[in-house]
């Protein structure tokens, strides 16, 4: 059953990236989804650091 507090939605990846994505996956004791969703909170987490580093010249309001 899926979590209420979770957004689903359809993700087409090249069988290939998947195949690497899962045996990640599954070194790092995850699902393949827990690694996506890993993958890309590490990717927000580096983005918003480098930008808090970085003056920003634009509005974020």
């Amino acid at each position: 059953m899926a979590c209420p507090n979770r957004k689903s939605f359809a993700l087409r990846i090249d069988p290939s990236l998947f195949k690497e994505i899962e045996a990640w996956a599954h070194q790092d004791f995850r699902s393949v989804n827990g690694q996506i969703e890993f993958l890309l909170r590490e990717a927000v987490r580096k983005r918003k650091g480098k930008s808090n580093t970085q003056s920003s010249t634009v509005d974020e309001s």
